[in-house]
């Protein structure tokens, strides 16, 4: 029994009162891996007349108070295990932000943990490391009111700050100043940044992740999917500063832009940039996971925590989907002496992609034979796991794929040519390749695959079985896959 099986999935929810959005996620978490299963957001905008009132915005409560009652009437509904109910700089800052706490917990029966700045800054790095463990360098989380820079390293966040270059932060009556926003950014970041300069910024929020979709936009990148896309700091000045000269009519134009983020957008560009300048930063990961995924992280229990989000997120979907339990741990056993023995094509993550892929090898089982390779490459290639970025994306959807089918290439050419080089693809078909033989062989029984091995001497691919499981490796369609293998991998082949 793997460490996920150990607890039952149970189901989470988190409400989250912003600056600008007021949003309730429901989530199902089993073991590490975390999936949404409801989300809703309301673009209230209570922080946006703070900058002018120091008051929480008239209209953005009352929404806000629409919203929550309705939230309430659904968590009442689902029943949810755990429930956060949480507020951040608007709330924490606002004269009148107590008198709203209080509000809604008479009118919508709900109580507000209010977060400090600190609290806010540690959760949303926590929520990053819950997406991505192995993170090193300072995360950025942007709301509406503020920005929160905590470093991360060795999977844990050091003590964060909180900053006031939300775009709300910048409001003036003459509208958006890029000048004016660009100065003020630089100043706050000379007097409170120090010490967060680094090589890598990992951008949460929605203004940055609407960037992002941008700059794929211009980059013409095929694959839409905005979690650990990794973008180059001249490419993120380049579409940071091409936002910043857009007028808002401009911006409405271009395909992929949030509408609703249009009057925030260019403030979160111009942050972006001075990040980038005052930091020193190289690369901008995105992620879509921040402060509600780190309140779910602290939140599990410490062994729990410890697991790999990717092999635990394809344990889930492969148990869900396929019809033998114990292939995947068995198979992933199998693989690894064989793999260990070639150079790698992704230093230091191998061993667990190997691991992940293994628990999605019987992801086709209830799926047409005609047509699971084509179904389960997509699946993998867009599933909303974390722990993976975009290469290892195309890596696992390619190996499943031939873990079904010695067709020659997968679907969207296009796509695994601009995340993968030729020697991650050769190597992905030929894992796809080693489960397919090991899955025949074992007839998908963790049990008997245990009773051979796969090695890999020099320029040999053998396989064994001893004693009296020396049958197993009889017949055609054994030799077949084998052959199979040995060819992706341009080796000989010894059987026996």
């Amino acid at each position: 029994m793997s460490a996920r099986d150990a607890r039952p999935p149970r189901d989470a929810a988190v409400i989250d009162i912003g600056s600008n959005s007021v949003r309730l996620v429901l989530y199902r978490l089993e073991g590490r891996a975390i999936w949404t299963v409801f989300n809703e957001k309301v673009l209230a905008g209570l922080g946006e007349e703070i900058t002018a009132t120091g008051r929480l915005s008239p209209r953005g409560v009352e929404q806000s108070l629409i919203a929550l009652k309705r939230f309430k009437a659904v968590l009442d509904a689902a029943r949810p295990t755990e429930t956060f109910v949480v507020a951040t700089a608007a709330v924490r800052e606002a004269t009148d932000g107590r008198a709203f706490v209080k509000r809604l917990k008479g009118e919508a029966g709900l109580t507000v943990r209010v977060l400090t700045g600190e609290e806010e800054a540690r959760y949303a790095a926590l929520g990053v490391l819950a997406g991505q463990p192995d993170a090193d360098g300072v995360v950025g989380d942007l709301g509406g009111s503020s920005l929160e820079l905590t470093r991360v390293h060795a999977g844990a966040p050091s003590v964060g700050v909180s900053l006031p270059l939300g775009p709300f932060a910048f409001r003036g009556g003459d509208g958006f100043d890029a000048a004016r926003v660009r100065s003020r950014t630089a100043k706050v970041l000379d007097r409170e940044a120090e010490g967060l300069a680094t090589d890598t910024l990992y951008a949460v929020g929605g203004g940055w992740r609407n960037l992002a979709l941008l700059q794929m936009r211009l980059a013409d990148y095929p694959l839409q999917i905005v979690h650990q896309y990794e973008i180059s700091a001249d490419d993120a000045l380049t579409a940071a500063r091409f936002i910043a000269r857009q007028s808002k009519s401009s911006l409405e134009r271009i395909e992929g832009v949030s509408k609703r983020r249009l009057d925030t957008i260019p403030y979160a560009a111009i942050v972006l940039e001075g990040l980038i300048e005052r930091l020193g930063i190289r690369h901008i990961c995105i992620s879509a996971y921040g402060l509600r995924e780190g309140l779910l992280l602290d939140a599990m229990p410490g062994r729990t925590r410890t697991l790999d989000p990717l092999v635990e997120g394809c344990a889930a979907l492969g148990a869900r989907q396929g019809v033998s339990e114990d292939i995947g741990q068995a198979l992933e056993a199998w693989l690894k002496p064989a793999f260990a023995a070639l150079a790698p094509v992704f230093p230091g993550r191998e061993p667990i992609l190997i691991a992940a892929a293994a628990r999605l090898a019987d992801l086709g089982a209830r799926l047409h034979p005609d047509h699971r390779a084509d179904l389960v490459f997509e699946q993998v290639l867009r599933a909303p796991i974390a722990g993976m970025n975009h290469a290892e994306r195309g890596f696992l959807a390619a190996a499943i794929f031939a873990r079904h089918t010695a067709a020659a290439g997968p679907p969207e050419p296009r796509v695994l040519g601009r995340v993968l080089s030729d020697e991650r693809l050769a190597r992905a078909l030929a894992l796809g390749a080693a489960m397919r033989l090991g899955c025949d062989l074992s007839g998908r029984a963790g049990e008997l695959l245990q009773r051979s091995t796969l090695t890999i001497d020099g320029k040999t691919v053998r396989l064994k079985a001893g004693g009296r499981w020396a049958d197993m490796l009889l017949g055609e369609q054994t030799a077949k896959r084998a052959s199979q293998l040995a060819d992706r991998l341009e080796m000989g082949l010894k059987i026996g």
